[in-house]
């Protein structure tokens, strides 16, 4: 009997494993995955507080509409030189966009920026959240900005 639960407890676990979703599912090995539209947002200090920082999105890839997945990420091929659309704006404190604040910049991509599939990747409307002006765009594959403002 012992041994019979412990065998029907192995195989339960054993398909519950099975089952378990890839952390890259639904990735290619010759494709990275690109977040199609993204938002900055920083801490302020110790006050309990959000900052929302500029967003950006993806507006097409070597001047056609990207093909936007369930999960809003854009699917690229790696090692391959392309030129990405963006359009960025900045939000109010409540984290409405402010439409007087949009701009569009190219984001040229070289043969050697996408060299390993299977990888999630962000554009950043700028390096950090705060004090910052203008739409210059910055890879990483981070969620968060790459440097925290002073």
């Amino acid at each position: 009997m012992l041994r019979a639960v412990a065998t029907l407890l192995f195989l339960f676990t054993l398909t519950g494993c099975q089952n378990l979703p890839d952390r890259l599912e639904g990735i290619a090995g010759n494709v990275i995955l690109l977040k199609a539209h993204h938002c900055l947002e920083e801490p302020v200090d110790n006050v309990n507080r959000i900052h929302f920082g500029p967003c950006l999105k993806v507006t097409d890839i070597n001047g056609q509409p990207p093909a936007v997945r369930d999960d809003d990420f854009i699917e690229l091929p790696i090692k391959q030189a392309m030129i990405i659309g963006t359009s960025c704006v900045y939000r109010h404190a409540d984290g409405t966009p402010i439409p007087a604040t949009v701009e569009t910049v190219n984001v040229e991509i070289g043969p050697d920026t996408f060299t390993t599939g299977g990888q999630r990747w962000y554009l950043h409307a700028h390096k950090q959240a705060r004090r910052v002006i203008g739409c210059k765009p910055t890879l990483s594959r981070s969620v968060n900005p790459s440097e925290r403002t002073n």
